[in-house]
């Protein structure tokens, strides 16, 4: 998990979504709403997926399945009518060696929040607590959903002041290796700029274009894959 944590640590989330696009594995970013409570805190662990009911109860069982550095999923459909989750869930979760939280839903308790300093990535803040207690599925510690996702222990979770994305495990490695190259790119790109070289002669653009007057069906993303860009993915 040091290893992932480490890999994300020069990346960005708009590299990885850039990346999954590159590499043909399926974009899934939580909704637009999703930011930390505290600016700046990032996410990069396995998926520790919860559904939440109404009780606290939910997660003090998932804890008891986390592995260091797994990052804690919550599914509350999105409410907007309640918290799910406030300060000591949230002291707990760093207690079982959780390494932030992802709320579909509201958190509240923000300054305490902020002191404890686990990332907490949410809606954003809601004084009251459920009143509900709903019956518990039988999928209440496997699977997650979160936006139109459903998140499981087989994926990973990057998050920072973009927002959150989730990766299948089996494709991670291979994401955040293209996300790398992107990066290196980038940054060469955006030197170059601050050198005097703009961006539209970095990539040849009136060669494409010429080409599009030739071939209408030739997109800029194609000519970027040509010359070796990377600005759109």
């Amino acid at each position: 998990m040091i290893a992932m944590v480490d890999a994300f640590a020069d990346l960005s989330t708009p590299l990885v979504a850039d990346a999954c696009l590159r590499a043909g594995v399926p974009l899934r970013s939580a909704p637009s709403g999703i930011r930390a409570v505290a600016r700046g805190h990032r996410l990069a662990g396995r998926a520790l997926p919860v559904r939440h009911y109404g009780s606290v109860d939910v997660f003090l069982e998932a804890f008891g399945g986390a592995e260091p550095g797994d990052v804690l999923v919550i599914d509350n459909g999105g409410r907007e009518d309640e918290a799910c989750v406030g300060d000591l869930a949230v002291l707990e979760a760093a207690a079982a060696g959780v390494s932030g939280l992802a709320v579909w839903g509201l958190h509240r308790d923000t300054p305490e929040l902020v002191e404890i300093g686990l990332p907490v990535f949410s809606y954003g803040s809601y004084p009251p607590g459920p009143v509900r207690l709903d019956e518990q599925e039988p999928h209440a510690l496997t699977t997650a959903r979160f936006g139109p996702h459903l998140v499981s222990k087989a994926d990973f979770v990057f998050g920072d002041d973009d927002g959150v994305l989730f990766v299948p495990a089996e494709r991670v490695d291979e994401v955040l290796a293209l996300a790398a190259g992107i990066r290196a790119t980038e940054r060469a790109q955006a030197d170059s700029v601050r050198a005097g070289r703009t961006l539209r002669q970095q990539t040849r653009f009136e060669d494409y274009l010429a080409q599009r007057a030739r071939d209408p069906g030739h997109t800029f993303r194609k000519h970027l894959r040509a010359i070796g860009g990377a600005i759109e993915e």
